[in-house]
């Protein structure tokens, strides 16, 4: 099991209530990185479904148009209890052909254009959500609500990695450590190994972000940290400490955190001093990481938001916001409900 997360916004009392009652209830919109180029063996296809996972949709496709499952592309995985638009690319498929299968499958169908490139996971800015809380707790929601959301744009939100990252059972990080350990047989499915290991990577990360937050540096620089553009996305060692912490509380960069791995860049100074008391609590040693081809990354900590819209409903309360590419709504949305248990299973990057 995962250890509970800390709120960044601990002083502000959670309006509590559900969602997730209707497909309507949770709105999920790819915001694209680019657009396709109109020319290529690539059909980029955009439309609407509900009732499936991307996975779901991809297996649907293949069948219908008799093409190979691994062909077909998307940018990020979405969940099944949701209204969804994304960006699907269908090698070697005619528009009209697509758009016929596509609308017989039930799904709303918005374009088909042709690109030179397969989609691929991560080829997307973020994404744009709508989501209805129902019964909320308060009887002031509204006000609590956009309280929080005044809080977390000005204080950032912490970039944990969701529940649903950890699987039904919380279990996926145990049974990762226990494929590097050799402790456990690596499944047949390559992805699923995949899928496992990076949830043991994902426990590390929010440890690590709990640590920064609970020492009262969520909001500060440290020396050594590897640092990120948030317009270029380029990243750096922080050495001039006045001349970055300013940056910083311009929302010029961000800290990253570490997705430990044998080839993970590292931070120097203070902010390694912070990763590697997480990395002295994990068993794993770097030849194991070697050994299944765990690479490592790293990962924005403190997301700066863009204004979160909080309306009424007839039902309860809708918050419209934005987040980058591998972000959790649930992380956003449980500051806001401050929920007494774990918000449903999500899947959205």
């Amino acid at each position: 099991m995962t250890t509970p997360l800390p709120y960044i916004t601990p002083d502000f009392p959670g309006v509590g209530g559900v969602i997730k009652a209707e497909p309507d209830h949770f709105i999920v919109e790819e915001v694209a990185l680019y657009e396709p180029c109109g020319e290529g063996e690539h059909l980029f296809v955009r439309f609407t479904r509900e009732g499936q996972t991307t996975r779901d949709v991809v297996q649907s496709l293949a069948q219908a148009l008799d093409i190979r499952p691994e062909g077909i592309g998307y940018a990020g995985l979405k969940d099944k209890h949701a209204r969804v638009t994304q960006v699907f690319s269908l090698p070697g498929v005619r528009p009209q052909q697509a758009e016929a299968v596509i609308r017989a499958l039930g799904y709303e169908f918005e374009w088909a254009i042709p690109h030179n490139r397969k989609l691929r996971p991560g080829h997307l800015l973020g994404n744009r959500f709508t989501i209805t809380i129902l019964q909320p707790e308060a009887a002031d929601a509204v006000a609590r609500a956009q309280a929080i959301a005044a809080a977390l744009e000005a204080r950032g939100l912490p970039n944990f990695f969701g529940a649903q990252r950890f699987g039904q059972y919380g279990d996926n990080a145990a049974q990762g450590l226990a494929i590097l350990l050799g402790k456990k047989r690596r499944p047949r499915q390559k992805w699923l190994t995949r899928l496992l290991i990076s949830a043991y990577q994902s426990q590390l990360f929010n440890e690590y972000l709990t640590l920064r937050i609970e020492r009262g540096l969520f909001e500060t620089i440290l020396p050594g940290d590897l640092a990120k553009k948030t317009d270029t996305g380029g990243m750096f060692v922080v050495e001039d400490i006045a001349t970055d912490q300013a940056r910083f509380d311009r929302r010029e960069i961000t800290f990253t955190g570490p997705l430990f791995g044998y080839k993970m860049r590292q931070p120097q100074a203070d902010a390694w001093a912070l990763e590697a008391e997480i990395l002295a609590r994990s068993p794993v040693t770097p030849q194991q990481w070697r050994k299944h081809r765990t690479d490592g990354n790293r990962r924005i900590g403190r997301i700066f938001l863009q204004p979160i819209q909080v309306k009424p409903h007839p039902l309860g309360l809708r918050l419209t916001f934005y987040l980058p590419k591998g972000a959790y709504a649930t992380i956003l949305l449980r500051e806001i409900m401050k929920p007494a248990s774990s918000l449903p299973q999500l899947e959205t990057t």
